[in-house]
């Protein structure tokens, strides 16, 4: 899986989101990344201590979540700390409130052509 990109087709300058939310849609990333949005960083054998599975499985999920920019790791000695990155997802949540805005403009559109219709 790739990290987001600027997607530059048709001289447009909107980011590549695809990685993010594919890291997101599985449920196990998602509650790796729930854990860790409170901003502590967390080693691999924290984060898989709660869970139901290997410490492997859990190094497969976070390397996702890392490819997506969602999480960083950081060495601290031997082992691996995982930690939140709030800059992607605010970058994602910019980009969702521009496609939002788009529909809601859309849907004024269509609101206006139907209610001028029928007077």
């Amino acid at each position: 899986m790739q990290k987001a990109e600027k997607n530059t087709d048709n001289g447009k300058q909107d980011w590549d989101f695809s990685a993010l939310f594919a890291a997101l849609g599985d449920p196990t990333r998602l509650a790796i990344f729930d854990r860790l949005a409170d901003g502590k960083p967390r080693s691999i054998s924290v984060l898989s201590d709660d869970a139901d599975m290997t410490r492997q499985a859990v190094t497969k999920h976070l390397r996702v979540l890392e490819a997506a920019g969602l999480v960083q790791n950081h060495r601290v000695g031997r082992e691996s700390q995982y930690a939140f990155c709030p800059e992607q997802l605010a970058e994602a949540r910019a980009y969702l409130d521009q496609v939002a805005g788009r529909w809601e403009s859309a849907l004024m559109r269509l609101k206006s052509f139907v209610e001028d219709g029928e007077a």
